[in-house]
């Protein structure tokens, strides 16, 4: 079974945060993620930001957000579930992720 890589609270780099969010794609899953009500998480599927983006490009993309620290991903059947990581991130940059995603739009 493949191991998921989640760095840490205290590992989270801020350049790996900003290069990871410099892709718009990237951008816009994490704005599906955190537009769930209640922190719900969301399969890889239903936060893609197309729906013909290839697998293998999505996987890509949530791998990335997953090792910068943005996102933690469990595995539910055979769905990965993801969520935004909000507490570690404003924990380690306060209001950083609120100020890109506010100037993002």
């Amino acid at each position: 079974m493949v191991q998921l890589v989640h760095p840490a609270r205290e590992d989270i780099a801020l350049a790996g945060v900003l290069d990871a969010l410099a892709d718009p794609m990237r951008l816009r899953i994490v704005k599906a993620l955190l537009g769930q009500a209640d922190c719900m998480s969301m399969s890889c599927t239903a936060a893609a930001p197309c729906p013909k983006m290839a697998k293998s490009t999505l996987s890509n993309h949530f791998r990335v957000l997953r090792e910068a620290g943005l996102i933690r991903t469990t595995k539910k059947g055979v769905e990965h579930h993801n969520v935004v990581r909000e507490a570690d991130l404003n924990a380690r940059f306060p209001g950083l992720l609120k100020a890109i995603l506010k100037h993002a739009e």
